[in-house]
Order: C-alpha cells, then sequence, then structure tokens
C-alpha cells in the first residue's frame, strides 16, 4: 500500500447513539496528536484481512487526541459495517489510513447542507463549524424514522430554528424545492446521502445555477467517453510502461506488476486510489472529481477512469 503512514489506533468508547448506527471513538496507541483534518474528511479503516473501508469524521478538528466516526450497520453492504459493529469492542486495536478530503467546505455566504440518514456524519463538523462563524446556514435532514437519525438532538442543540429534522415515516421525502428555492445564487449546497436523494439535488441545484458539492455512498452512472480500448501507462519514477486492456482497470495492472497501491472502494467513490496525471488526458468515471477538477485533467481515479490518449504518465 502507498499513501498515508498507518496510525495504530485503540477504541475508547463506542456508543449507540440511533438504531443500528455506533460511534467509536478512536485513539492513538501510543499517545500523542493525530493528524490534523478539516470538516469533510474521512479515514480509511482496515477491515478483517486488509480490506479498506471509509467512514467520515465527525467529531471535533480541534481534538488531536482522538477520532469520531459513525456507523451504520447496512445488511446490504460489502461486511465493512459489521466488521466494526462485532469487532470493535472497547479496547479493540484498529489500523487507519488518512485523513483524507474529497469533500471540504469553501468559503460561502450562504450554505445549505442536505443529509440523507448516515450522510449526516461529514455534514455534522460542518455545520458546527459554520455555525460558530456566524454564517448564514440551514439544515435538510432526512431519514428513514427518528429514531435512526443519528446527531438529531446535537444538530437542533446549535440551532434549532436552522436544522429541519424530516423522517420519511412522518414528513415524507426532503422538499428540494423548498430547501433550495430561498438560497442566494452565491450559496453553496453540500449533500451527502444516499444516490436518490444525490440524483435530485444534482438536478434541482442544476435548475437553479448552485454550486453543489456531494459525497456519494455508491457510484452514479457515468458514459463513457470512449469505448474501453487498450491503452498504456507509464510509471514516472521507473519509466516502465503497462498495457492496460479493455477488460481490466489500471489499478489492476498496476498492482499485478509490483506497484503498491493503496484502494479500497474499486467503484471511483471513495477517493483513495486517486493519482496524479503528468502527461494524457484521462477519460474520467468516477464519482469523487467535481467538473472543474475532471477538466483540469491532473489527477485520476484508477480504479475506474481510463484515458482518451493512448498513454497516460503517472506519478508514482
Amino acid at each position: 500500500m502507498t499513501g498515508s503512514a498507518p496510525l495504530h489506533l485503540t477504541v475508547g468508547r463506542r456508543t449507540a447513539i440511533a438504531q443500528d448506527v455506533v460511534e467509536f471513538e478512536l485513539h492513538p496507541r501510543h499517545g500523542g496528536d493525530l493528524p490534523e483534518w478539516q470538516p469533510g474528511a474521512h479515514i480509511d479503516i482496515v477491515i478483517g484481512a486488509g480490506s479498506v473501508r471509509q467512514y467520515s469524521l465527525c467529531g471535533d478538528p480541534g481534538d488531536r487526541t482522538s477520532y469520531r466516526i459513525a456507523v451504520l450497520r447496512r445488511s446490504d453492504g460489502r461486511g465493512g459495517s459489521a466488521w466494526l459493529h462485532e469487532q470493535l469492542h472497547e479496547g479493540a486495536r484498529v489500523v487507519v489510513h488518512g485523513p483524507r478530503n474529497h469533500f471540504p467546505l469553501e468559503p460561502a455566504p450562504h450554505y445549505v447542507f442536505l443529509a440523507g440518514g448516515i450522510g449526516i456524519t461529514p455534514l455534522l463538523p460542518m455545520i458546527r463549524k459554520v455555525s460558530g462563524e456566524g454564517a448564514d446556514w440551514s439544515l435538510h435532514y432526512g431519514g428513514r424514522t427518528l429514531a435512526s437519525m443519528a446527531y438529531a438532538g446535537e444538530l437542533r442543540a446549535i440551532d434549532a430554528s436552522r436544522v429541519r429534522v424530516l423522517p420519511f415515516d412522518e414528513c415524507g421525502l426532503i422538499d428540494l424545492a423548498a430547501a433550495l428555492d430561498e438560497a442566494a445564487p452565491e450559496a453553496r449546497v453540500y449533500c451527502c446521502g444516499p444516490e436518490p436523494l444525490i440524483a435530485a439535488a444534482e438536478a434541482a441545484c442544476d435548475r437553479r445555477g448552485l454550486a453543489l458539492r456531494t459525497e456519494r455512498f455508491s457510484p452514479k452512472q457515468i458514459g463513457s467517453a470512449q469505448g474501453d480500448a487498450p491503452f498504456t501507462v507509464r510509471i514516472a519514477s521507473t519509466g516502465a510502461e503497462l498495457t492496460v486492456p479493455p477488460d481490466r482497470s489500471i489499478v489492476d495492472v498496476l498492482i499485478e506488476a509490483g506497484v503498491d497501491m493503496l484502494t479500497s472502494c474499486e467503484e471511483g467513490t471513495c477517493g483513495t486510489c486517486e493519482t496524479a496525471v503528468l502527461d494524457g488526458r484521462p477519460d474520467h468515471r468516477d464519482s469523487v472529481l467535481t467538473e472543474e477538477e475532471q477538466a483540469a485533467g491532473d489527477r485520476v481515479l484508477p480504479c475506474v477512469s481510463r484515458s482518451l490518449t493512448p498513454r497516460l504518465v503517472l506519478d508514482l
């Protein structure tokens, strides 16, 4: 694996904070300060025999003594959340990489936060920050039931007048039109949650010309810019050139060639494998980079993206 040096942490406390949601406090095993982070960041947790999963940091960035994550146990997931719920008891040890931030909070005069279920976790530190700075903001938070909605009470305590807690069994879906119609043109909208919410937010913000940042649990549907033709990847540090066939990913080819890559979702949603591009034009198929970042062409998510040019030179 490449990327940040691993952090060896211990579970200091675990707390059930909502139905099927457990909050974990993670502390350095040998003391000292943890790496800094900003709202929107996540950590990569090594699960079981070496798989990696991402969980948003939802604590206080000013607290360097611990990280806080909240994990929803998902019956339809890949087993990571079940492993954490079953194995990470108080005193348990865990290996972590990061933090990383592909969902940064950017300056704006007004913010609209849209959360679905456990998607509240990266937004919670953002809301604390903008509220503390006196910014104008609102939160529209949907979930299946009130009992399933983590941090609802804490959010209301920040400023109940700006928080709309909307359990589906009582209120139905979030009224995006109402949430966005009051937003000023220069507002920034932040959305995290299931794909139907994000897709609806993208369409609604596009109609209104509002700036939207999203974080996804699953990949959005992306049409490729060209067919899956073979191309060459060059490793800048060694000059080695590798052929990526139509039926394999860049990551697969790199790992087979002995390149040490930190990967996780392998579907373009987590950003763990993000790699700098020195030459060539990527065919972006990820759900992480913004349109502006993709247009710049200076980075690529090699787990899903390909190349529009015969060769990509990667900063590896």
